[in-house]
């Protein structure tokens, strides 16, 4: 039997889909429901489900900014070929996301027994929901948001891409908000630090989802479940993508800050109480 059903799994597949992008940490409110569930947020078989999960949201990224990812990708295309074609800040971005995967995927398999283990618990996801919180809202602070998309630079992309690292390690973190928040240090402004944040989600969360789907259908999850959490994680990770980029054209971090905080501690308060499991 499967250790997630068809309907826990739609439930998932919709948690990761308004959570992927959103800067609150799609990993912690997987465990988190996945615990008022009742399903062992370390089960093996329950990691690979979440992770891929996230292919379906990644597919919704590559939908929606089909246009520029063929852009980018015809420019890389035309500059393998053509050395003046080089220049072109699009080639060069290419490579950048490249370049700025390889950290979090080297950490990814040394830190795997860690990250599946030990680090997997909802202590470690309440207490990174409100640490991450403190950076993000630092973050936003101290920015000077005057750079925009076309600014970027290889350095900027190295090292968001490497912050990646610290929700990998620490889910409740998130990878949207360390991504983000590392973007606006860097002095992006809200949006580009948003679209960076996608666009260097693509590689990383698309491997981590190909490679955990062997372990997902071996030990625990059925084909139906996968489908199911996939495709409604798809679905909603497009409506998330559309209203997030309209919402930081406009607003600050702060209401994701808030909510945050409010989630750890409340997630804090259950694990203590004994109505969850760690």
């Amino acid at each position: 039997m499967s250790v997630i059903s068809v309907g826990q799994a739609i439930v998932l597949g919709a948690v990761e889909g308004v959570t992927e992008f959103l800067p609150v940490s799609s990993t912690g409110h997987l465990k988190i429901v996945e615990g008022l569930m009742g399903i062992p947020v370390d089960d093996h078989a329950v990691v690979g489900f979440s992770a891929v999960i996230q292919v379906g949201a990644i597919a919704a990224v590559l939908v929606y900014f089909f246009k520029d990812i063929v852009r980018i990708l015809s420019a890389w295309g035309r500059g393998l070929r053509d050395r003046e074609e080089r220049y072109h800040h699009d080639y060069k971005f290419a490579w950048w996301v490249i370049y700025a995967t390889i950290p979090i995927v080297l950490v990814g398999l040394a830190a795997k027994p860690l990250i599946q283990g030990p680090l997997a618990s909802l202590w470690v996801v309440a207490g990174s929901l409100i640490a991450g919180s403190g950076v993000m809202w630092a973050a936003d602070q101290l920015g000077r948001h005057k750079r925009g998309e076309d600014d970027t630079s290889f350095k900027d992309a190295m090292l968001v891409g490497s912050s990646q690292i610290l929700a990998l390690l620490f889910p409740g973190f998130s990878r949207s908000g360390a991504t983000m928040s590392t973007a606006l240090l860097l002095d992006l402004d809200r949006v580009a630090a948003t679209r960076l944040s996608f666009f260097l989600g693509i590689p990383a969360l698309t491997g981590a989802g190909l490679y955990e789907l062997k372990d997902a259908l071996g030990v625990g999850v059925g084909a139906a479940p996968l489908a199911a959490g996939t495709l409604v994680s798809f679905v909603v990770a497009y409506a998330s993508i559309a209203w997030l980029l309209k919402f930081v054209a406009k607003h600050s971090f702060n209401a994701f800050v808030i909510y945050r905080i409010v989630v750890g501690v409340l997630l804090f308060g259950l694990l203590g109480a004994g109505v969850i499991s760690s």
